[in-house]
């Protein structure tokens, strides 16, 4: 089984668009959260997990709505968070709530924190299995993050990364919107739970595009400027 692993879209449809166009083939696709924010295209980006094919470019993946946990970003956007967000992330939550309308939030409104897929070997979180809002770096990677399943995901970091033990696979497959590892890429995984490999990508896009979308929405320019630089 080959599973498609994004999470961190933070509302980047140029980006999400290259993943998914760059994607081989595989057997599911999932999403770690924080499908909003930031970036102006949240409605697109929204539809697009919701299996909605105009929102989707042409793929070899399942046209059914794609499993997505919620992420921090998300909650904030559709009902509410103790997460305290800075400037800019604030300005992203704003935007995306005076853009959604009310089917769109109340699909993010509804996304779970944990899922358990495929027969539950694999959990699907954003932060971390414990706590959804924690930063959960590389170096607190371990077994002790697994309980039973054979792949644990999380997102949030946008710091991609994974880890193979006798006990299963721990991935973090970096940010599609919005990658702060160094690398500039859009970031993206492909896990074959049969073989225990997990081969992680990256795809150049289009960042000036998304930067002049930041300036014609009125966002903060540093939400476009940073995509450059990867952080």
């Amino acid at each position: 089984m080959k599973i498609g692993v994004i999470s961190d879209i933070h509302g980047n449809r140029v980006a999400l668009r290259a993943v998914l166009s760059d994607m081989p083939e595989v057997d599911h696709l999932v999403c770690a959260g924080d499908v909003v924010g930031y970036n102006p295209w949240h409605a697109d980006c929204v539809d697009a997990m919701r299996g909605e094919s105009a929102a989707l470019p042409e793929g070899p993946w399942p046209s059914a709505p794609i499993p997505t946990v919620m992420g921090n970003h998300d909650r904030a956007v559709a009902v509410e968070t103790p997460f305290t967000f800075n400037g800019m992330a604030q300005a992203g939550v704003e935007h995306a709530r005076g853009l959604l309308s009310d089917e769109q939030l109340d699909w993010l409104a509804e996304l779970p924190d944990e899922r358990l897929l495929f027969d539950e070997r694999v959990k699907l979180v954003h932060g971390h299995p414990e706590d959804p809002d924690h930063y959960t770096y590389p170096d607190e990677f371990g077994p002790d993050l697994l309980d039973g399943e054979e792949l644990l995901v999380m997102g949030h970091t946008h710091h991609q990364h994974h880890e193979v033990y006798d006990e299963g696979i721990v991935c973090n497959p970096g940010s599609v919107g919005q990658p702060r590892d160094g690398d500039a890429r859009a970031a993206y995984a492909v896990v074959d739970l049969d073989e225990r490999t997990v081969d992680e990508h990256r795809v150049a896009y289009d960042t000036a595009a998304v930067i002049d979308a930041v300036e014609a929405a009125g966002l903060p320019e540093r939400i476009g400027s940073r995509l450059t630089q990867g952080r």
